[in-house]
């Protein structure tokens, strides 16, 4: 073989071994997602479909499957809009269709639980015949009928002691935070002003963290934050809602029928879409 044919022969196995004009790897979607957070607001929604559209353009497989998790953590953070959600949704569906998880004991791995809640809770569709997460939806379902029913005593940084059950004829928010946690922290200025805007109309928020009450009193420092701050000491109440990431905020009307839940970082609009749901009408 001559030079010439060698030289043209390795070109052909380059290019033949190349990804396609247009193809974006698997490193560099995994690259564009760990930027999505310092993404203005408003380019965030474009950014996560277009991801989203990646990641289903991806060969099937576990690179695949762990890229669509991922962006089924961050979608959920803020007010992204309906057309990103589904994307996500539809892209973690596909992902689980083609590269089922074995499960490990009883629960459904935790990509089956993600999907779950974007539909039960951001109101997507998605499709999969799975019995993992068959059982995944109906496990939230459960969890939520506990949660509706449950009963708490805590104390607050006052040490005043609150009741849950002796708040009925009152809207009540119960929000899970903690000091170390960014978007908790992003949603406390629009939980204190919406407290302190409806309080008066009978509107009480609980902000519950399982932290050291010095730690978390260090945190608000001069700040005036005005909801009740509890302390849950050995995490019972976390245990009692199933807590497996924060921030995480339910609303009860006024006769104590669970009416939203906010799985993440929730946006002034997306409270007030929930405290409609319970009665409470934003002006």
């Amino acid at each position: 073989m001559t030079r010439s044919a060698i030289i043209l022969f390795a070109a052909i196995l380059f290019v033949a071994a190349s990804p396609l004009h247009g193809e974006v790897s698997a490193s560099k979607i995994e690259s564009q997602i760990e930027k999505l957070r310092s993404l203005p607001d408003d380019k965030r929604p474009a950014a996560t479909i277009q991801l989203a559209h990646d990641v289903l353009a991806l060969p099937a497989g576990q690179p695949k499957l762990r890229l669509a998790d991922a962006l089924s953590h961050l979608v959920t953070e803020g007010d992204q809009g309906a057309d990103a959600l589904q994307a996500v949704a539809d892209a973690l569906a596909k992902s689980l269709a083609e590269t089922p998880v074995p499960a490990k004991g009883d629960e459904p791995p935790m990509p089956y639980f993600d999907l779950a809640r974007l539909v039960r809770y951001e109101h997507v569709n998605a499709s999969l015949d799975d019995p993992l997460y068959a059982k995944a939806v109906n496990i939230l379902a459960a969890n939520d009928a506990d949660i509706e029913k449950a009963d708490f005593t805590l104390k607050d940084l006052h040490n005043k002691t609150w009741t849950l059950s002796q708040l009925r004829g009152k809207i009540v928010m119960v929000n899970f935070w903690a000091t170390w946690c960014p978007p908790c922290r992003v949603e406390m200025p629009n939980l204190d002003i919406i407290y302190t805007h409806y309080e008066s109309q009978g509107l009480v928020i609980l902000s519950i963290t399982d932290e050291n009450p010095f730690k978390v009193s260090q945190f608000f420092g001069g700040w005036n934050y005005h909801p009740p701050v509890l302390i849950d000491p050995d995490g019972a109440v976390h245990k009692l809602f199933h807590i497996t990431g924060i921030p995480r905020t339910y609303v009860f009307n006024r006769e104590g029928k669970l009416v939203g839940v906010g799985i993440d970082q929730s946006t002034q609009r997306q409270f007030f879409g929930m405290l409609a749901a319970a009665g409470l009408q934003p002006q």
